[in-house]
């Protein structure tokens, strides 16, 4: 199995009513979840692992993960409300409004003893929830008990309006890069976190401190990669109409992670001998996916019988 942890909200996003004027439409999302659809669509068995409230927003979630054959039984069900984000998309890029407070997502616990690890794969974390004190805190005997047997794959995917003391944010992503296997992060999210230092540079420590493959991605930039063995590798972003961005990152993360799981160079000690052509290929597929992502609004990743390339 492969289990992605973390949020799942509603998105409210952009579009226009009858007569022209600005509207938002309710989409689910949360990129946690969004990594576990994904997946899931793609035909890999999937958990998720987090917070889902039993409101209407709640509910819409859940009829979503399941309709997508993402496995709800590790998630918490509770009575508090569902996390809200509306959207705007200024130059491109998605800027988002969070209304996340006592919500289902931050009252999430992790339940020791209830996940059999020796079983998954992978565990993906990342997101709004390493903001809050009692998400990283729960996160992180998450991967304790995951890392023994499980690769964990970490995004930080930044929303610096959540971020009420910056110093202590890039102390924590930089904790939990440290337990990461892979990790994947934005352009954006890397001038968050780590300013005008450059990708390699930056990459070359993320290595040494552990991690097996770091992969920035660009946008219509395309994707660079770093792993173990020598050799910076660039993939290119497809050509495509884009509607908007949202939940492209998350594509991009869910098809990478399918990809390798395809590949059998998922767990830790493949994933530390990957070569320049494997990687390169689940590099495109995940390019591609994300691609797709882009042509429909909201966080649609594909499903398998919509892909038209292959590994």
């Amino acid at each position: 199995m492969l289990i992605s942890s973390g949020d799942a909200l509603i998105d409210f996003v952009p579009t226009r009513n009858a007569e022209g004027r600005e509207a938002v439409m309710p989409a689910v999302g949360g990129s946690c979840l969004n990594v576990a659809i994904g997946m899931a669509r793609l035909g890999a068995p999937v958990g998720f692992v987090g917070g889902i409230s039993t409101d209407l927003f709640g509910q819409m979630i859940a009829d979503h993960a399941t309709a997508s054959h993402v496995d709800l039984n590790l998630a918490t069900r509770s009575d508090h409300q569902t996390t809200l984000a509306f959207v705007r998309i200024v130059a491109g890029e998605s800027h988002y409004a969070f209304y996340d407070a006592e919500t289902a997502t931050r009252s999430w616990t992790y339940r020791r003893g209830t996940i059999p690890f020796a079983d998954v794969e992978v565990v993906h974390v990342g997101s709004t929830t390493l903001v809050n004190d009692q998400g990283a805190a729960e996160t992180r005997a998450l991967i304790a008990d995951a890392r023994e047997s499980s690769t964990i794959s970490f995004d930080p995917n930044c929303r610096p309006n959540l971020v009420k003391d910056k110093p202590a944010y890039l102390a924590r992503m930089a904790e939990f890069a440290k337990q990461a296997d892979l990790i994947k992060m934005s352009d954006v999210d890397f001038a968050y976190l780590y300013g005008d230092e450059p990708y390699e540079k930056r990459a070359e420590t993320l290595l040494k401190q552990g991690a097996s493959l770091v992969v920035i991605t660009r946008g219509q930039h395309g994707a660079f990669a770093w792993r173990k063995g020598p050799g910076e590798i660039r993939v290119p972003a497809p050509k495509s109409t884009v509607v908007d961005t949202i939940g492209a990152g998350d594509s991009f993360q869910a098809a990478l992670l399918f990809a390798l799981h395809s590949l059998d160079r998922l767990h830790r000690a493949r994933l530390a001998s990957i070569g320049i052509d494997e990687l390169r290929r689940a590099l495109t597929f995940a390019a591609n996916c994300a691609g797709l992502t882009c042509t429909r609004p909201g966080a649609d990743p594909p499903w398998s019988h919509e892909i038209t390339w292959g590994l």
